[in-house]
């Protein structure tokens, strides 16, 4: 047996925790390395009571060609440690993070969300949802041991999967919407390699749609609802005009992000989707990171609205906190539209059961079925907001270390700030926000946040004005002052 420390792999392996579970590049997450962390997970919540030997812990895993590996390895090390591995297919991740929390178990999602497919992650959850801060430090402190010599992994050996988690999230849309929620609409459903291709097919019909697939594909498409690619903007709207959709809808690789268009096939910015779904509803107590849309406070829809880090951890902390003091009907979301529910939440004489976890099927549903129950297309719903617009977009290949170091040195002062970005903005700082990344606020209301990305060695930026046409051509030309920092 081999003695593996945790800390150290990650060091290593370059293998690490970023805003949602533990991702690195696939040579990296070789099947000793996900053994290890799959082992020390285990060993993290075995030591503070969370699991039970013997127990079912639930696997799932998105459409990369990398994941049946991951996943092999990872049932390994669950059934070395004790407990059962119940593999649940190509799923959601909230698909199997729902059934698991239901019963109590702990459950692994094998998915690198919207990376490329040159990477991949493992997502980690607890009986009661994801893994928080304070379990990845625990994650990082354990010891493992590995066998030796390691098994050779076969990535074709996952057994037949157990369809109940799959049937659990039908039922959990079906239930609550009902057989006509989507009566007389016609939605577009662009599949490429998501995951939920096919499930967002089969409860759209249930719920009384008319669904046309669109777009599958076999190669892996990296799909990312915070920047959302110019051939995906060019086939929403194309889509709409040829084919006369009320919406298309889609999501990235594991569907805990949502990407919904309106009927003109205008892709629909997250943080807009999360405030649409609360409002449908009637959350009371919202919390969202501070890359959010300020059309949130903007709206006067919600009696409490909570500022956090990016990341679900960070939400799902604050929305604890809000259960904690006596709050009801408590959700969150993040800019990436990804939907976290707190509460079970009765609505119209049937109860949606809690999922604090990031989802994308609950936004999309909500969005649809306001629609079809105001009688209103999805523009209008959109229209109807305060006028605060947001975009966003990446330079990619930047490393992380030097996205801090060149933060640090433009928050150093008012001034350095303005040198970049007052000309672009023509106005003076208001105030700076560093509770994650860089968030600039001008006297105009116009916004700069800059942030590295905590899953990819990107650096991201997100703007914020009073038109479309503003905050787009705000972004570019940050964008292009950024690339200079190369």
């Amino acid at each position: 047996m081999k003695a593996v420390v945790i800390s150290e792999l990650m060091d290593r392996s370059g293998v690490a925790f970023g805003t949602s579970g533990a991702r690195g590049t696939v040579e990296a997450m070789t099947p000793e390395v996900c053994y290890a962390y799959t082992r020390a997970f285990i060993q993290a919540m075995e030591t503070d009571g969370t699991l039970k030997q013997g127990s079912d812990i639930l696997l799932a895993g998105d459409l990369r060609p990398s994941t049946p590996r991951i996943l092999v390895a990872v049932a390994k090390a669950v059934e070395d440690a004790g407990f059962n591995a119940v593999y649940t297919g190509r799923l959601p991740s909230p698909a199997v993070a729902f059934h698991a929390i239901q019963h109590n178990n702990a459950s692994i999602m094998v998915t690198g969300s919207h990376i490329p497919d040159d990477r991949n992650g493992i997502k980690f959850n607890r009986p009661e949802g994801e893994i928080l801060k304070r379990d990845e430090a625990m994650i990082r402190e354990q010891t493992v041991t590995l066998p030796e010599p390691f098994p050779v992994i076969d990535e074709k050996a996952l057994p037949p999967a157990d369809p109940a988690a799959e049937r659990a999230y039908l039922a959990r849309y079906e239930d609550f919407f009902g057989p006509d929620a989507l009566a007389g609409m016609r939605v577009g459903v662009y599949q490429h390699s998501g995951v939920a291709r096919d499930l967002l097919v089969t409860i759209l019909q249930a719920l009384g749609a008319e669904v046309m697939p669109l777009a599958r594909s076999d190669i892996f498409i990296p799909v990312d609802t915070e920047a959302i690619r110019e051939e995906d903007i060019a086939l929403g709207r194309q889509w709409a005009a040829e084919q006369g959709f009320d919406a298309v809808i889609s999501t990235d690789g594991d569907a805990d992000r949502p990407l919904i268009s309106d009927e003109q096939g205008e892709w629909l910015r997250g943080d807009v989707v999360g405030v649409l779904c609360a409002r449908f509803l009637g959350i009371q107590t919202l919390v969202t990171p501070v890359s959010s849309n300020s059309v949130v406070e903007a709206c006067g829809g919600f009696d409490e609205v909570f500022r956090t880090r990016i990341g679900s951890p960070y939400v799902i902390e604050q929305m604890n906190q809000a259960l904690a003091a006596g709050a009801t009907r408590v959700a969150g979301y993040e800019a990436n539209g990804g939907f976290l529910l707190a509460s079970d939440i009765a609505l119209n004489g049937k109860t949606l059961k809690a999922l604090p976890t990031r989802d994308a099927v609950l936004p999309m549903l909500a969005i649809l079925a306001s629609a079809h129950q105001q009688g209103l297309p999805v523009s209008q719903q959109v229209a109807a907001l305060p006028p605060r617009f947001t975009a966003s977009d990446r330079l990619k290949a930047f490393p992380t270390e030097l996205s801090r170091q060149k933060i640090e040195q433009l928050a150093a002062s008012d001034k350095a700030i303005e040198a970049m970005f007052g000309d672009l903005c023509d106005a003076a700082v208001q105030q700076t926000d560093q509770t994650d990344g860089l968030r600039i606020t001008f006297e105009n209301g116009e916004i700069v946040h800059l942030r590295p990305s905590g899953n990819a060695p990107e650096l991201r930026c997100y703007n914020e004005a009073a038109s479309q046409q503003r905050v787009q051509a705000l972004n570019r030309e940050c964008m292009g002052r950024l690339a200079g920092w190369r």
